[in-house]
Protein backbone atom coordinates (compact mmCIF):
# COMPACT_ATOMS: atom_id res chain seq x y z
CA UNK A 1 0.00 0.00 0.00
CA UNK A 2 1.42 3.50 -0.99
CA UNK A 3 1.03 6.33 1.60
CA UNK A 4 -0.70 9.33 0.28
CA UNK A 5 0.84 12.57 0.38
CA UNK A 6 -0.90 13.73 2.95
CA UNK A 7 0.56 10.93 5.38
CA UNK A 8 3.96 11.48 3.29
CA UNK A 9 3.71 15.34 4.82
CA UNK A 10 2.76 14.05 8.16
CA UNK A 11 5.57 11.48 8.32
CA UNK A 12 8.10 14.20 7.16
CA UNK A 13 6.77 17.00 9.48
CA UNK A 14 7.49 14.59 12.23
CA UNK A 15 10.69 13.67 11.62
CA UNK A 16 12.05 17.46 11.26
CA UNK A 17 10.30 17.97 14.72
CA UNK A 18 12.32 14.79 15.93
CA UNK A 19 15.83 15.02 14.29
CA UNK A 20 15.50 19.18 14.64
CA UNK A 21 18.67 20.76 16.71
CA UNK A 22 17.28 22.16 19.90
CA UNK A 23 18.39 25.75 20.42
CA UNK A 24 21.87 25.48 22.45
CA UNK A 25 21.47 26.71 26.39
CA UNK A 26 22.32 29.76 27.73
CA UNK A 27 25.93 29.96 28.53
CA UNK A 28 26.59 31.96 32.11
CA UNK A 29 29.84 33.63 31.73
CA UNK A 30 29.40 35.53 35.70
CA UNK A 31 26.89 35.37 38.51
CA UNK A 32 26.29 38.15 40.71
CA UNK A 33 25.16 35.77 43.90
CA UNK A 34 25.61 38.89 46.14
CA UNK A 35 22.78 40.38 44.55
CA UNK A 36 20.31 37.94 45.59
CA UNK A 37 21.62 37.94 49.45
CA UNK A 38 21.69 41.91 49.71
CA UNK A 39 18.67 42.65 47.49
CA UNK A 40 14.98 41.44 47.13
CA UNK A 41 14.73 41.34 42.95
CA UNK A 42 11.49 42.75 42.06
CA UNK A 43 11.33 42.45 38.52
CA UNK A 44 13.85 41.09 35.41
CA UNK A 45 15.25 42.60 32.73
CA UNK A 46 18.11 41.30 29.94
CA UNK A 47 20.16 44.31 28.28
CA UNK A 48 22.62 43.85 25.87
CA UNK A 49 25.96 45.12 25.91
CA UNK A 50 28.17 47.82 24.14
CA UNK A 51 31.95 45.71 24.00
CA UNK A 52 35.14 46.05 22.84
CA UNK A 53 36.60 43.14 20.47
CA UNK A 54 39.10 42.09 24.02
CA UNK A 55 36.43 42.42 26.14
CA UNK A 56 34.11 40.06 23.47
CA UNK A 57 36.96 37.46 23.68
CA UNK A 58 37.91 37.78 27.43
CA UNK A 59 34.08 36.73 28.09
CA UNK A 60 34.54 33.47 25.81
CA UNK A 61 37.08 32.68 28.38
CA UNK A 62 35.32 33.47 31.25
CA UNK A 63 37.22 36.18 32.93
CA UNK A 64 34.01 38.64 34.11
CA UNK A 65 33.23 39.31 37.20
CA UNK A 66 30.09 41.17 38.48
CA UNK A 67 30.82 41.14 42.41
CA UNK A 68 31.48 44.80 42.64
CA UNK A 69 29.54 46.11 39.55
CA UNK A 70 26.06 48.35 39.60
CA UNK A 71 23.81 49.80 37.20
CA UNK A 72 23.54 53.57 36.89
CA UNK A 73 21.01 55.39 34.49
CA UNK A 74 21.82 58.94 33.99
CA UNK A 75 20.85 61.03 31.41
CA UNK A 76 17.77 58.46 30.09
CA UNK A 77 20.86 55.94 29.07
CA UNK A 78 22.07 53.07 31.69
CA UNK A 79 25.51 52.22 32.36
CA UNK A 80 26.93 49.11 33.97
CA UNK A 81 29.59 50.39 36.31
CA UNK A 82 32.56 48.57 37.74
CA UNK A 83 32.30 45.33 35.99
CA UNK A 84 35.58 43.48 36.03
CA UNK A 85 36.63 41.78 32.43
CA UNK A 86 40.10 40.97 32.99
CA UNK A 87 42.00 41.01 29.66
CA UNK A 88 43.59 38.43 28.19
CA UNK A 89 47.80 38.18 27.75
CA UNK A 90 46.86 37.69 23.96
CA UNK A 91 44.81 40.57 23.26
CA UNK A 92 45.27 43.14 20.97
CA UNK A 93 48.55 45.22 21.71
CA UNK A 94 47.46 48.45 20.26
CA UNK A 95 44.64 49.29 22.73
CA UNK A 96 44.87 49.62 26.13
CA UNK A 97 42.54 47.65 27.95
CA UNK A 98 40.84 49.34 30.95
CA UNK A 99 39.33 46.29 32.80
CA UNK A 100 36.65 47.87 34.69
CA UNK A 101 35.63 50.58 32.25
CA UNK A 102 31.95 51.62 32.02
CA UNK A 103 29.94 49.70 29.79
CA UNK A 104 26.56 51.39 28.20
CA UNK A 105 23.83 49.15 28.69
CA UNK A 106 21.50 48.34 25.54
CA UNK A 107 17.47 48.80 26.41
CA UNK A 108 14.27 49.99 25.28
CA UNK A 109 13.32 53.37 25.56
CA UNK A 110 9.78 52.04 27.84
CA UNK A 111 12.64 49.71 29.77
CA UNK A 112 14.74 52.89 29.97
CA UNK A 113 11.52 54.90 31.30
CA UNK A 114 10.71 51.98 33.90
CA UNK A 115 13.79 52.12 35.27
CA UNK A 116 14.39 55.93 36.00
CA UNK A 117 10.71 55.83 37.05
CA UNK A 118 11.62 53.23 39.54
CA UNK A 119 14.70 54.58 40.51
CA UNK A 120 13.86 57.89 41.20
CA UNK A 121 10.27 57.88 42.72
CA UNK A 122 9.99 54.68 43.94
CA UNK A 123 13.89 54.05 45.87
CA UNK A 124 14.52 51.04 43.99
CA UNK A 125 18.17 50.05 42.94
CA UNK A 126 18.93 48.50 39.46
CA UNK A 127 21.39 45.69 39.86
CA UNK A 128 23.45 43.27 37.38
CA UNK A 129 22.75 39.61 38.16
CA UNK A 130 23.81 37.50 35.55
CA UNK A 131 26.27 38.39 32.37
CA UNK A 132 25.39 35.34 29.67
CA UNK A 133 25.19 34.44 26.05
CA UNK A 134 22.25 34.79 23.90
CA UNK A 135 22.43 33.81 20.31
CA UNK A 136 26.31 34.49 19.97
CA UNK A 137 25.43 38.00 22.46
CA UNK A 138 26.52 38.94 25.40
CA UNK A 139 23.45 39.98 27.42
CA UNK A 140 23.08 41.37 31.34
CA UNK A 141 20.17 40.59 33.17
CA UNK A 142 19.35 43.30 35.67
CA UNK A 143 17.42 43.43 38.43
CA UNK A 144 15.27 46.56 39.89
CA UNK A 145 15.71 45.47 43.45
CA UNK A 146 14.99 46.74 46.88
CA UNK A 147 17.41 46.65 49.40
CA UNK A 148 17.28 43.57 52.65
CA UNK A 149 17.35 44.83 56.08
CA UNK A 150 19.74 42.47 58.51
CA UNK A 151 16.63 40.95 59.72
CA UNK A 152 15.65 40.26 56.21
CA UNK A 153 19.03 38.71 55.39
CA UNK A 154 18.97 36.62 58.72
CA UNK A 155 15.18 35.11 57.31
CA UNK A 156 16.34 34.33 53.97
CA UNK A 157 19.38 32.41 55.30
CA UNK A 158 17.08 30.08 58.29
CA UNK A 159 14.10 29.41 55.40
CA UNK A 160 17.28 28.33 53.31
CA UNK A 161 19.00 26.15 55.80
CA UNK A 162 15.67 25.02 56.52
CA UNK A 163 14.76 23.80 53.14
CA UNK A 164 18.73 21.88 53.18
CA UNK A 165 17.24 20.60 56.50
CA UNK A 166 14.03 19.09 54.81
CA UNK A 167 15.75 17.51 51.84
CA UNK A 168 18.19 15.72 53.74
CA UNK A 169 15.30 13.91 56.48
CA UNK A 170 13.74 13.13 53.32
CA UNK A 171 16.05 11.50 51.62
CA UNK A 172 17.47 9.67 54.54
CA UNK A 173 13.58 8.25 54.74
Amino acid sequence: MVPTALEQRATAALYNVLMAKSAPPERVIAENRRARYDYFIEERLEAGLVLEGWEVKSMRAGRAQLAEAYVYVRNGEAFLIGAHLSPLRTASTHKVADPVRTRKLLLHRNELDRLIGATERRGYTVVPLELYWKQGRAKLQIGLAKGKKQHDKRATEKERDWQRDKARLLRRG
